[in-house]
């Protein structure tokens, strides 16, 4: 499901890709997020992105992680639990407002509601995330919560079934 408009390719990330895209993550959560959290959620944040299982769950193919690639360079990587939950979504801070966030949830919507008849996806929103996950048509399903030192907002978007 590659879409040739983009000047950038999404794709399902190979195995080797695993530690270029969790770098990624936390480079740009350091910059943008980290502020919003407590030292525990920094390390809750980093403990999760480092959890071998997590990276064994990849490789079993039962969490998912697509990518968009500018030639050789990751620029943002999104990753999918339970089959419709957006797990991390991050986009390299030069690529930022440039469409790579909203194509990588296109992307992920046209596959889930394609291949798996799912139509919708949820998110737990970090305050730095909201703004873009509202503009581009989530919805809040509850308030903001803190755990872990964690701060996110659950969200849901209905994905349109064609």
């Amino acid at each position: 499901m590659e879409n040739t408009k983009l000047p950038w390719e999404l794709r399902p990330a190979y195995r080797d890709e695993w530690q270029e895209a969790m770098d990624l993550a936390w480079k740009t959560f350091l910059k943008f997020e980290a502020d919003d959290y407590t030292p525990e959620g920094v390390k809750s944040f980093r403990d999760f992105i480092t959890d071998a299982t997590l990276r064994r769950m990849f490789l079993a193919g039962s969490y998912d992680l697509v990518v968009a690639m500018e030639g050789k360079r990751m620029i943002g990587m999104i990753t999918l639990r339970l089959a419709s939950h957006i797990s991390l979504l991050f986009v390299d801070e030069a690529y930022h407002r440039r469409g790579v966030g909203r194509s990588l949830i296109d992307y992920l919507c046209r596959y889930l509601a394609a291949e798996m008849g799912i139509s919708r996806v949820t998110v737990n929103a970090s305050p730095y995330g909201l703004g873009f996950y509202h503009k581009i048509g989530f919805h809040d399903t509850g308030v903001e919560i803190q755990q872990d030192g964690i701060r996110y907002t659950p969200m849901e978007y209905r994905i349109e079934m064609s």
